[in-house]
């Protein structure tokens, strides 16, 4: 390497971070608990006599707390310190954790309570996600953040490598309450961490948005956002396919292979130790593939690795295919979560991420329990067979819809806006706020000036207003009128705080068009209701009602 290139490689190295090397690392041990627990419940469920579809509703339980309480967990984490919610959600999992070795100790478990201690675990995975995964940009600067991403798939396929092997080894000589008693030392590590981690305060210029609408807010965000439509539905169709093998893990081992849990524990250790492959090739690849080809080469290896499960009796066969299978999941899952963290902005990033796992893991708690059924009415091997065809359906799907290249966005804040003195006093509660901006466009520059306003009706909608409207004037052919209202003036600075400097070239294309000898002209006007005492307060509204006879007519 060139030396000039050292302090560029250093920027993007996370590691740099102490924080993110503090935080990773307590992760990493939590990680292996968590897998330790898996392996656990998981055998457990097939000891206690459970029909195949409950074993498989193990990782349904799971997932299904995500895809349910991401979208409000997002929104609290872009709302609230991100340090407080992860605390919250490693506390009341160490809880639960504890009360389900404790159950297991006493041989009270059933297979539904067991899948009820693994939906509360699952809740509390759902709270500490989102601001875990939206923190990782707090704690490292952005060219190192495709790279954190990284080491975080990484960090949790070497506990997935080690940890299901260990796990099985713990269930085969110590039973499944001593696994669910690890996993819950496992939390320790990371609640202490996260106590010590004394973040710089940042300024809040602004209150937080309520719940309600900062779930609205992220909901809106993605729905006008092209690239985030494509990487949710391609994570959506990805996560069906690739359930199928993590989810029919225990009766592979059983059923095919004809192992038990020391053999289940090898089966995901390989598939683990595959996917540390894969995070590890992932830059040098990255280098050499788009994402898109990355995606479609990762459905494929998955396709490859599920196939050879359905139909090899063979652990020595079995292991490689599982270990391919592995690296696919974790490239096309890692590229997937980059993609969406860089088409994000800060402020909404978190929600967007929430958004993801909602799509990426509803599609695998659909998969789980289609593939359970499956399984069920038909066997393992055409359970899987059946989840091979849905992954190649999903690399098809990649022709029509192809993964945007997120790395060339700016969506740093454009920090231009500043709010504006007004004459009518205002409050951050008043409204509704209705905004008009004229433009004058010759005859030809329409063409150019109808296309930059359809980019700019996604943005003004992408952001927060509502009603927007595009007019003419009939009496005046070069005056265009922009309108869109917002809710309250508090909603209306929200919206413009916003922009992104991915957002300037339409600003400069809109004042490029605009007549040289006019400036663009912005009314902001507050809706009043007639036959109302205009906006004022105490003794100017009495002294302006004495004046004005008819003010409350």
């Amino acid at each position: 390497m060139d030396s000039s290139d050292a302090p560029a490689e250093a920027a993007r190295s996370p590691w740099r971070s102490s924080i993110f090397r503090s935080v990773w690392t307590a992760n990493l041990a939590s990680n292996f608990g968590g897998l330790i627990q898996t392996v656990g419940a998981a055998w457990m469920m097939t000891a206690l006599g459970a029909s195949s579809q409950l074993i498989a509703l193990v990782q349904t339980a799971t997932v299904l707390p995500i895809m349910l309480l991401s979208l409000p967990a997002g929104a609290l984490a872009d709302s609230h310190d991100r340090r407080i919610l992860m605390l919250i959600a490693q506390i009341f999992m160490l809880v639960v954790s504890v009360a389900l070795a404790i159950c297991a100790a006493f041989g009270v478990l059933t297979p539904w309570l067991l899948l009820g201690f693994t939906f509360l675990i699952g809740c509390g995975t759902s709270l500490k996600n989102p601001a875990w995964q939206a923190s990782v940009g707090d704690m490292v600067p952005r060219p190192a953040l495709p790279a954190a991403v990284a080491m975080n798939g990484m960090g949790f396929n070497i506990a997935r490598s080690l940890g299901p092997a260990i796990g099985g080894v713990i269930v085969a000589a110590l039973g499944a309450a001593a696994a669910f008693a690890i996993n819950a030392v496992s939390y320790i590590g990371l609640i202490a961490v996260l106590a010590r981690w004394k973040q710089p305060p940042s300024p809040k210029l602004l209150p937080p948005e309520r719940l309600a609408e900062a779930i609205e807010a992220g909901l809106r965000y993605v729905a006008m956002s092209p690239n985030l439509r494509v990487v949710l539905i391609r994570a959506a169709t990805f996560g069906v396919g690739a359930s199928a093998i993590p989810a029919l893990m225990p009766l592979i081992a059983r059923d095919i292979v004809g192992g038990g849990a020391l053999v289940y524990g090898l089966l995901l250790g390989a598939f683990g130790v595959g996917a540390v492959g894969g995070a590890f090739g992932r830059n040098r690849l990255r280098s050499r593939l788009s994402n898109e080809n990355l995606v479609r080469s990762a459905g494929v290896a998955l396709a490859v690795g599920a196939g050879v499960a359905a139909i090899s009796p063979w652990a020595f066969v079995t292991i490689p295919a599982l270990a391919l299978a592995g690296a696919g999941w974790v490239l096309a899952l890692s590229t997937f979560n980059v993609s969406v963290q860089l088409a994000s902005p800060r402020w909404v990033v978190a929600r967007t991420l929430s958004i993801y796992q909602m799509a990426i893991f509803g599609g695998m708690a659909a998969g789980s329990a289609l593939f359970g059924w499956l399984t069920d009415t038909h066997g393992v091997a055409v359970s899987l067979l059946v989840a091979v065809g849905a992954q190649i359906a999903a690399v098809v799907l990649g022709f029509f819809l192809s993964l945007p290249d997120a790395e060339a966005l700016d969506l740093d804040p454009l920090d231009r806006f500043r709010e504006p003195e007004t004459d009518v006093p205002i409050e951050p509660r008043s409204g509704p706020i209705v905004v008009t901006v004229e433009y004058r466009i010759a005859e030809d520059r329409l063409v150019a000036f109808l296309t930059a306003m359809s980019e700019r009706r996604r943005i003004r909608r992408r952001d927060g207003a509502h009603g927007w409207r595009l007019l003419r004037d009939l009496g005046d052919r070069g005056l265009w009128v922009e309108r869109y209202h917002v809710a309250t003036w508090l909603d209306y600075v929200r919206h413009n705080t916003r922009r992104t400097r991915a957002d300037l070239a339409n600003i400069e294309l809109l004042h490029a068009l605009q007549d040289e000898n006019e400036p663009i002209r912005v009314h902001r006007m507050i809706e009043r209701q007639t036959g109302t005492l205009p906006w004022a307060r105490g003794a100017d509204a009495r002294e302006l009602a004495a004046d004005d006879p008819t003010a409350n007519a």
